[in-house]
């Protein structure tokens, strides 16, 4: 397949390229942050991160091109009036070196083990997203604030959270299980209970975190399950609620019912697989297990069930997301000519009716419509919606 053929499938397929960009991106954050440690998937991260990441890149050009003139977005409006104008962003790096240093030295004074944990991958990430802020040119503006807010959400999720409970216990070497305790052990036994599985929840001894007692069919014993933190599914939630927040207050002007509705509905909804996420766990090892496999199935359940279903929610959420919502993130009227401009030629030049390639350097318009940079030079007005364009690189046609 050649480039141009390359570019004209991409712009066909624009929307499921991103989805699957999306979903193997966040598999590889998943794996990052919270991998399952003695199976093939910890081995998964960087391939995932890095083909995603490759696709994403193909796919969204050239709309990473800004709209001539667009409104900012939410999290731009904020960014702009705590960084006064931008003008403070040069204390980002001094703001990250400062996260890195504290980090550190609270795992070595405070902390139970001087070990990089999964929340200090956390602040670390979210200290080189301040480092790397003002290496991003102005056109990719809304990605560098998509990663900052994303790490930003994602620490205010998981990290401080914990720092909280562990400040309000006194006790900064404890492990805190109150996520377990309150939102995901007894709504699982609840569920459990509605199925017809016999279950309890109570405190385990030489644990903080709630335990699951439940007697799989052909076993003769029963067996608990405790939900520590690390397996309770908070920080696959976590990635979810963060990229979609970040993703909202960055694609979108202002925060309409609708778009409040979706993302309310989007964390219940990420909430609930998580819950799903445990009651299949525990599921797979009530009607699967017996004393000769000696839970060996709830166990692969535990280590594959969870990714599994994170993914799946993430597609289709994702997907749902990507045909029903974005239409309405302009916030602008489009004319139905350009509309119709633009079904007919996707993928096209407006002008020159060539193909899109990223070979050739491209602009789009506040309408949408994307055309070649020198055939809007030459024509000097959107194809799509009559708009004069002003700003493009003068051209002087061949042969004059």
């Amino acid at each position: 397949m050649g480039l141009d053929a390359g570019a004209a499938f991409a712009n066909r397929h624009r929307r499921p390229l991103v989805l699957v960009a999306l979903v193997m991106s966040f598999a590889g954050v998943g794996l990052v942050i919270d991998r399952p440690k003695g199976t093939v998937l910890e081995w998964l991260a960087l391939p995932f991160l890095v083909v995603g990441g490759a696709i994403f890149a193909w796919a969204v050009w050239p709309l990473s091109g800004r709209p001539m003139e667009a409104p900012a977005s939410v999290a731009g409006r904020f960014l702009g009036r705590i960084t006064h104008s931008v003008r403070l962003t040069f204390l980002f790096p001094v703001i990250g070196v400062g996260v890195v240093v504290a980090d550190l030295t609270y795992n070595l004074l405070l902390s139970a083990t001087p070990a990089l944990q999964t929340e200090d991958t956390i602040v670390l990430l979210g200290a080189a997203s301040l480092f790397g802020y003002n290496l991003f040119p102005a056109r990719f503006a809304r990605e560098r604030d998509f990663v900052l807010v994303f790490f930003a959400c994602l620490n205010a999720i998981l990290v401080v959270p914990l720092l909280v409970a562990r400040a309000y216990y006194a006790d900064f070497e404890k492990s805190v299980d109150v996520y377990s305790w309150v939102a995901l052990a007894p709504e699982t036994s609840a569920v459990l209970t509605f199925l017809g599985v016999g279950n309890t929840v109570h405190s385990v001894a030489g644990f903080t975190a709630p335990g699951l007692t439940f007697r799989p069919l052909h076993f003769s014993a029963d067996v608990t399950l405790v939900i520590t933190t690390s397996c309770s599914g908070i920080y696959s939630f976590g990635i979810f609620a963060s990229a979609f927040v970040a993703f909202v207050l960055t694609e979108y002007q202002r925060l309409s019912r609708r778009v409040w509705i979706f993302l309310g509905l989007g964390l219940a909804m990420a909430y609930a697989a998580n819950v799903l996420r445990m009651v299949v766990i525990v599921l797979v090892g009530y009607y699967t297990d017996s004393t000769q496999t000696d839970l060996q199935n709830l166990l692969l359940a535990h280590s594959y069930a969870g990714w599994v279903i994170f993914l799946g929610w993430l597609t289709l959420f994702w997907g749902v997301l990507l045909k029903v919502l974005l239409p309405e993130k302009q916030g602008a009227h489009v004319p139905q000519e350009a509309v119709s401009n633009r079904k007919a030629r996707a993928g096209h030049c407006g002008i020159c009716v060539g193909a899109l390639s990223p070979a050739i350097p491209a602009t789009m318009c506040a309408c949408g419509a994307i055309n070649h940079t020198k055939c809007l030079a030459t024509e000097g007005r959107c194809p799509s919606c009559h708009t004069e364009i002003t700003g493009v690189p003068s051209v002087v046609p061949e042969g004059q």
